[in-house]
């Protein structure tokens, strides 16, 4: 399952999993492009990325910017069930 977390004027969608059983989350990234769609996954907290497709290195720069900028409330909806179950942000 993965949780909706923001839709970028661009139209890319940021989604995220559950907090996993070692205590990751996947943050995935996914762009529309004209071949169909540039994504990427992160998983935190180690901030690793894996799955790069279309995504320039520079791009990936700036997702990990991006990550490290949200991950405190990323890791904390993936806690408590996304943005429908979030009691306090």
């Amino acid at each position: 399952m993965m949780y909706p977390y923001m839709t970028l004027a661009d139209d890319t969608e940021i989604t995220h999993s559950p907090i996993q059983g070692d205590g990751t989350v996947k943050v995935y990234i996914e762009t529309p492009c004209n071949r169909g769609f540039n994504h990427a996954t992160c998983i935190l907290p180690h901030y690793k990325w894996q799955d790069i497709q279309g995504y320039s290195e520079s791009d990936i720069k700036e997702w990990d910017a991006f990550v490290h900028d949200n991950s405190h409330l990323i890791m904390q909806l993936a806690a408590e069930g996304g943005f429908h179950n979030a009691t306090v942000i």
